[in-house]
């Protein structure tokens, strides 16, 4: 596996990854627990909303970085960090594996180099937040298992 950062060309790529990855939270597990309502007003648009955040992420000069895992030339997984030099404060924002690729040991290379990287620029801390959700229960397991501290943090939704 060779780890590298991101390139404009591979945003397509990315965003297929993307999809393929959070696709079945957003239409099986959230659709499921909020209601159609909640759905669309949240999170109705939610391949849209990717593709706009996707083409932000990488912007080395704002302190926003994108890495990704290639095997063999093809790129198996992503993670997006953000660091804030002045606060000593670094946040993983998305950490992706294609599915076939999972349980590889991927997706905890992806957050150690974004760790690695945010400690490098003169980060003390580093945060990343996940779902609460059985979706969501793999990345709670990686995240704790590399040292992370779960607060949980509750939030609700209603349609009125």
């Amino acid at each position: 596996m060779h780890i590298r950062s991101a390139q404009p060309a591979d945003l397509p790529i990315l965003l297929e990854l993307t999809i393929g990855t959070f696709g079945p939270f957003f239409e099986e597990s959230y659709a499921a627990i909020v209601g159609p309502v909640v759905f669309q007003n949240r999170h109705g648009n939610w391949r849209q909303d990717y593709a706009a955040q996707l083409a932000r992420l990488h912007d080395p000069a704002r302190g926003r970085h994108v890495a990704v895992a290639e095997i063999q030339g093809e790129i198996v997984g992503y993670v997006a960090w953000a660091l804030t030099a002045e606060a000593r404060h670094g946040v993983i924002d998305l950490l992706a594996v294609s599915e076939g690729s999972r349980q590889q040991g991927i997706g905890r290379a992806l957050a150690e180099h974004a760790i690695a990287a945010a400690k490098a620029g003169g980060a003390e801390v580093v945060s990343i937040g996940t779902g609460g959700d059985a979706f969501h229960a793999p990345a709670r397991r990686l995240y704790e298992a590399l040292g992370f501290t779960p607060f949980i943090n509750v939030s609700y939704t209603k349609a009125v």
